[in-house]
């Protein structure tokens, strides 16, 4: 274990709290639904849709000219919070808690962090391979098929989403330790991003050179109105629309 990290996860993850609220995770029972139950597939007369949900929420408040925008969108900030939260706790405790979906609770109405609860806290060792576990076996591929069941959007765009959403986490961690004089957090950041990036889900997104990351897909931001390319799109310029 990093001598800069702390050897166990406290009840509270305060720690979390410091590297920004992307990062941050509240810890408690209240009353909202489950992830694994948010991912559950439901038919047309099951109620409430906490995806479906989310998924309204973003295309009205971007005025998103067509749902697949507002997919991607959701997609892409619940990917930055579960990436991020794991990040954060491996490079600062040398674990990472437990985000079974049975024990995380989403506020589909939230923004972070008061979006995810965890109801308790159950420390995992801090590498790679079990943030994999936790992130993208444990929830990426399940909000994945759910968001697909539900809307006409690419796998690959999803993943190009969860690419990314890595990726800038990894900067957001280099960008405070340098900052905080803690250089080892960003070295970590890194590596980790770099080995979770290594996977066939994950290879082909896009190219990751130290924090810089350049995805091979477009997340559809664009499309909004105002809206343009982002930092790591494949795009340098938004491209016609006729």
């Amino acid at each position: 274990m990093d001598p800069g990290t702390d050897p166990d996860l406290d009840p509270a993850l305060a720690r979390l709290a410091a590297l920004g609220g992307f990062f941050a995770l509240r810890t408690g029972l209240p009353p909202l639904p489950t992830l694994e139950e948010a991912y559950a597939t439901r038919s047309v007369t099951d109620a409430p849709d906490p995806l479906a949900f989310r998924v309204d929420k973003v295309v009205r408040l971007l005025r998103a000219p067509e749902v697949r925008i507002g997919v991607s969108v959701a997609q892409q900030g619940l990917a930055a919070r579960l990436w991020s939260v794991t990040l954060g706790a491996a490079v600062l405790y040398g674990q990472v808690p437990d985000l079974d979906p049975r024990l995380l609770r989403w506020d589909a109405d939230g923004s972070a962090p008061d979006d995810l609860w965890l109801a308790e806290v159950r420390s995992l060792p801090g590498d790679a391979t079990t943030i994999r576990q936790v992130v993208q076996h444990g929830h990426l591929e399940a909000l994945s098929a759910a968001l697909r069941a539900r809307h006409l959007v690419s796998a690959g765009l999803l993943w190009g989403n969860a690419g990314s959403a890595l990726a800038g986490a990894a900067r957001e961690l280099d960008r405070w330790g340098r900052a905080s004089g803690r250089e080892d957090v960003g070295e970590r950041a890194r590596e980790l991003a770099a080995e979770l990036l290594d996977h066939p889900d994950l290879r082909g997104t896009g190219t990751l050179e130290g924090t810089a990351f350049r995805r091979r897909s477009c997340c559809l931001y664009y499309r909004v109105p105002g809206g343009g390319v982002c930092g790591d799109c494949c795009f340098t310029r938004p491209p016609s629309r006729s």
